[in-house]
């Protein structure tokens, strides 16, 4: 059994998303937020430039290319945040939010405004506790 090795900091987070323009600001603290409540063993920290979260718990030895530890990224660009998902291919998709078919295995979900987050919301937060059933522990 592995114990994560990455670092659960919100200040690094907090810090992040002070530097956006105040409004697309708001969108990705309402993301953090219904991440982070989905369950305790999710954490936060900045990880390829973004805010990034992941399992904190015991996990199965790996390979750290499989990222089977990252839950989900939010690249912010354009006022648009990108939620990528390293695993998301092992997602159950029943509402159909997760986009792309890549050979890595990755999905995606972008967010333009609040209101499409906010209509969105129970559908990420039910994609991420499927995802924490299927962490091999």
């Amino acid at each position: 059994m592995s114990k994560s090795k990455d670092i659960h900091d919100p200040k690094s987070v907090t810090e992040f998303i002070q530097k956006l323009e105040p409004e697309f600001s708001k969108l990705i603290e309402e993301i953090r937020v219904a991440v982070l409540e989905t369950d305790k063993s999710v954490s936060e920290q900045i990880k390829w430039n973004s805010p990034s979260f992941f399992y904190n718990g015991e996990i199965k030895s790996f390979n750290p290319n499989e990222y089977k530890r990252d839950i989900l990224v939010i690249h912010t660009r354009k006022n648009e945040a990108l939620l990528v998902f390293p695993t998301g291919n092992v997602m159950d998709n029943k509402s159909g939010i997760l986009e792309g078919d890549y050979a890595d295995g990755r999905k995606m979900i972008n967010f333009k405004t609040i209101e499409d987050f906010e209509r969105k919301r129970n559908d990420l937060k039910e994609i991420i506790k499927d995802w924490l059933t299927k962490v091999e522990k």
